[in-house]
């Protein structure tokens, strides 16, 4: 590998490429196991009970009170957020009835049942990981992050983390972020995602995180806390791009950002 990458895109690969990498990210990301959703037992009595009589408005306005609805269907979350919208659009809830009726009950169930998407699960991983303090700190709530002096990491929303960026650091992107910190009297922003495949949603998810290592003026140390298949060496997309055109960004494992932060 080229001498002129930067240490800790250098560093992640080989921990990727010779380590127990995926068993240690496991502390980081730990993904719940695809489970079903419980359903509750009462409401659908009720999903049963509509589509055996074959009433349309009950078994919409049933199925709309469950978590997960068992078509994907542009008009649903009209409907789940104006239930009076289901009495006058008979034409809409006569087109979906049809379509369950067609699907069956079996198939209405385990649709209804499905797991979360994995993805939709990560988000909030590497914040409680930060919150077992394996940087060394204690994650804190805005008006002590403030108030102290030392080393500390801010315990917040991605929402709040952005306004604190925009108010202290210059930030001026629309995008929340998932990790700041202050070390060594440095500021420290960025982006953590794992990225599980290649393809259309990862590499949106890629771009996000070098939009805001890439921001110009930020009065901050910019890092994208990215895990996953970019370390994989060979002709994937992401990988020539770390090793190419962003060699000289902070781009790392959450594995090794401990050792980043200490020394900046």
């Amino acid at each position: 590998m080229k001498n002129n990458i930067n240490h800790w895109i250098k560093l992640s690969i080989e921990y990727a490429s010779q380590r127990s990498y995926l068993d240690d990210l496991f502390q980081v990301y730990p993904t719940i196991p695809d489970g079903i959703r419980e359903l509750n037992g009462e409401l659908w009595k009720g999903v049963e009970k509509a589509f055996k009589k074959r009433d349309n408005t009950t078994l919409l306005k049933s199925l709309l009170k469950l978590n997960l609805f068992p078509i994907k269907d542009s008009y649903v979350a009209y409907l789940k957020r104006d239930k009076t919208a289901i009495e006058r659009n008979p034409a809409t809830v006569a087109r979906l009835s049809g379509r369950l009726y067609e699907m069956g009950l079996n198939t209405i169930y385990a649709r209804c049942s499905e797991p979360k998407e994995t993805n939709r699960q990560i988000g909030p991983l590497f914040k409680r990981w930060l919150k077992e303090k394996l940087l060394g700190v204690d994650p804190l709530k805005l008006e002590d992050f403030l108030k102290v002096k030392g080393n500390a990491v801010l315990d917040a929303s991605d929402t709040e983390m952005m306004v604190f960026a925009r108010k202290h650091l210059n930030y001026k992107h629309n995008k929340g972020l998932d990790f700041i910190g202050r070390f060594n009297g440095k500021y420290v922003i960025g982006e953590a995602k794992f990225l599980t495949d290649f393809g259309g949603h990862q590499n949106a998810q890629f771009n996000d995180a070098i939009a805001t290592i890439k921001a110009k003026n930020i009065k901050a140390v910019k890092v994208a806390i990215l895990d996953g298949v970019l370390y994989i060496k060979g002709k994937n997309k992401m990988y020539k791009d770390i090793t190419g055109k962003f060699k000289n960004e902070n781009i790392m494992s959450a594995l090794v950002l401990r050792e980043f932060l200490y020394q900046i």
